[in-house]
């Protein structure tokens, strides 16, 4: 694979992994919440081991070009470097419950998201790209979990987080 990808899918894994890092920040921080932090750790988690088993398949079928590769590789990278310091930052000082929420809109909204989403919502029958779909609605589906579970729990939405 080329080096470019192996980034691109190396980013992309550990974007997963960081935001699970937070949400798992979130389940201890918040026991009355801790069953819906605890299933999203474990599907950030997951899906993380979905990209880690796409790293020595064949990806050169899926047509990136230079400047679009080097510029999503960009961007998860310095969205990684916020969610590092997101997670020292809250390992001293966590936020409060509605923050948290309001924090995991704007975590699934993010550009890095944004970006790997836009990679997967092109089509390929390879069996990379059909995890990268998969992934991008368990993505989309999460957003309406946390907006739902919010609603359903008396926790305030900021209105600049709203759809």
């Amino acid at each position: 694979m080329d080096t470019e990808l192996l980034k691109l899918v190396d980013e992309s894994r550990k974007l997963e992994l960081y935001v699970s890092d937070i949400y798992m920040i979130f389940y201890k921080a918040f026991p009355e919440d801790s069953v819906f932090w605890w299933k999203l750790v474990l599907e950030e988690k997951h899906h993380a081991a979905l990209i880690k088993s796409i790293e020595n398949a064949d990806l050169s079928s899926y047509f990136f070009s230079e400047d679009i590769l080097e510029s999503l590789v960009q961007v998860l990278f310095r969205t990684n470097n916020k969610l590092i310091s997101l997670i020292n930052e809250y390992n001293q000082n966590p936020p409060s419950r509605e923050s948290a929420f309001n924090m995991a809109i704007e975590l699934e909204k993010s550009a890095g998201e944004y970006h790997f989403q836009l990679v997967m919502e092109k089509s390929s029958e390879t069996t990379a790209m059909k995890i990268f779909h998969e992934l991008n609605a368990d993505n989309k589906n999460h957003l309406k979990k946390i907006q739902a579970y919010m609603v359903n729990n008396g926790i305030e939405v900021d209105i600049s987080k709203k759809n």
